[in-house]
């Protein structure tokens, strides 16, 4: 008996074998490529087009890097005209028109308070090397070394930042709460749970039995964004500043995430009025290419030439990018909108929430949103007996989504926080088109016959 040949495999699609490549040749490490297996290839604006032909709204927007979306034109024109006019790309931290352009819009953006009073400092082309610099910075200044952080903060990936990270271990950081309104560490959010936070604060930093010596600086997010889209309160934040300016410790705000007009103000603190010590700003100021800087009080402006410096902090390329997307944001009132646009979405949300009792929480500031999903069958769970989260849940509604044509990414501690950053320029048609996708993907994932839950039950 004649024995049949197995047919051979069709082709590959070209996305599918760049897919392969990458998995067989990139990191254990990449992450968004794991969740998103899309090719992108062409994008404008809030849309990413796939090497097979899909087309995707995106949400995710670089990690908030994009403020203008996808290749505005007033970004594609900036980097022409540099390399059109044969200006040097690579200076170190050299002066050049283009550094002077970038740093003038960028002071001219800045709380006035702040501004007339600050030096700037050009870091290696990532955020975390900013963080990495503000503590530099503030040891030097102080001549001390400890650090204040707070619970589920996120500030990048280089043994410093991580340190100050919440998910750090063995680390020399004095870990505080952070205020929370749903999964208070109180078990009350609200002002009463801001209030029995700062008293902690107050407690460690005055008792000399704490074991905390007066640290070299605080750093805090005005939203944590990694840790789960959550909005520090205006009040709080002004306690932090009393509370650091009474013993003389330096603020540092990480702006990283928050800053070009994210949460409805063009710099987060201005919700609250504070004026840190010092800025630490990176992602959208570049216009979507690499850049980073710390932007200080001069009075801290004590460390040595070269006690901070790095290869590719001068560049031009996204210094103009950068001077090009902060003045479209500024002239066009681009925060105001982000603000208005970010509160419509948010009341659209909570609204679906009352349809869906695995919406746990629905919070944020502007374009800067979080959806937090919870198993509601399940017994609650710590000091305010909220439902516990439900990762899998979250990881079925980001497939969802994405096969909706919505990108999205998930944080928080357990990544049970669906989060949306989309560029400041969407449109009203736009946003309520991310909604309608997601609240498709959710009640798709909600349906799945075989899903896990949280718990470990079938439901």
């Amino acid at each position: 008996m004649a024995v049949t040949e197995p047919a051979p495999a069709p082709p590959l699609a070209p996305h599918e074998g760049i897919l392969r490549r990458q998995s067989l040749r990139e990191s254990s490490a990449r992450t968004y490529a794991r969740s998103l297996p899309i090719v992108p290839v062409r994008a404008r604006g809030l849309t990413i087009e796939g090497a097979d032909g899909r087309r995707y709204l995106d949400c995710l927007s670089g990690a908030g890097t994009l403020a203008l979306g996808h290749n505005h034109p007033v970004v594609l024109e900036a980097i022409k005209k540099v390399l059109d006019s044969g200006a040097p790309l690579h200076v170190l931290d050299l002066a050049t028109p283009v550094k002077d352009a970038f740093t003038t819009e960028l002071f001219s953006t800045l709380p006035r308070e702040f501004a007339d009073n600050a030096r700037i400092q050009f870091c290696g082309p990532a955020g975390t090397d900013a963080v990495e610099a503000a503590f530099t910075l503030v040891r030097a200044a102080t001549g001390r070394s400890g650090l204040l952080a707070f619970t589920g903060a996120y500030h990048g990936m280089t043994a410093g930042a991580l340190a100050a990270s919440g998910g750090a271990e063995d680390v020399r950081v004095t870990r505080l709460p952070f205020p929370q309104d749903y999964r208070c560490p109180f078990g009350t959010g609200g002002e009463h749970g801001a209030e029995l936070a700062a008293r902690w604060t107050e407690s460690v930093l005055d008792d000399p039995k704490s074991g905390t010596p007066a640290p070299a600086g605080m750093i805090l997010e005005p939203v944590q964004g990694e840790g789960g889209v959550n909005p520090a309160p205006d009040g709080w934040m002004r306690r932090m500043r009393r509370i650091t300016a009474s013993r003389s410790i330096p603020l540092i705000a990480d702006e990283v995430q928050t800053g070009v007009g994210r949460t409805g103000a063009f710099w987060a603190v201005e919700h609250s009025g504070i004026v840190p010590d010092v800025m630490v700003l990176s992602k959208a100021i570049g216009g979507s290419l690499p850049l980073a800087v710390i932007v200080y009080r001069s009075e801290l402006d004590t460390w040595q030439p070269g006690a901070h410096a790095g290869t590719f902090r001068g560049n031009q390329l996204a210094m103009a990018a950068g001077t090009a997307t902060l003045a479209h944001v500024r002239e066009n009132r681009l925060a105001e909108r982000a603000g208005d646009l970010g509160a419509r979405m948010l009341a659209s949300l909570r609204a679906l929430a009352s349809h869906h009792p695995c919406i746990g929480d629905v919070r944020g500031r502007g374009l800067m949103i979080g959806v937090e999903l919870v198993d509601p069958e399940a017994a609650p769970v710590g000091a305010g007996g909220e439902a516990p989260p439900d990762p899998v849940l979250a990881q079925a509604v980001q497939q969802e989504c994405l096969h909706r044509g919505l990108i999205v990414e998930l944080g928080g501690r357990h990544s049970t926080v669906v989060r949306l950053l989309p560029p400041l320029t969407l449109t009203d048609e736009q946003a309520t088109a991310v909604v309608d996708r997601l609240a498709d993907a959710l009640a798709a994932a909600e349906r799945s016959p075989h899903r896990r839950t949280a718990t470990g039950s079938i439901r």
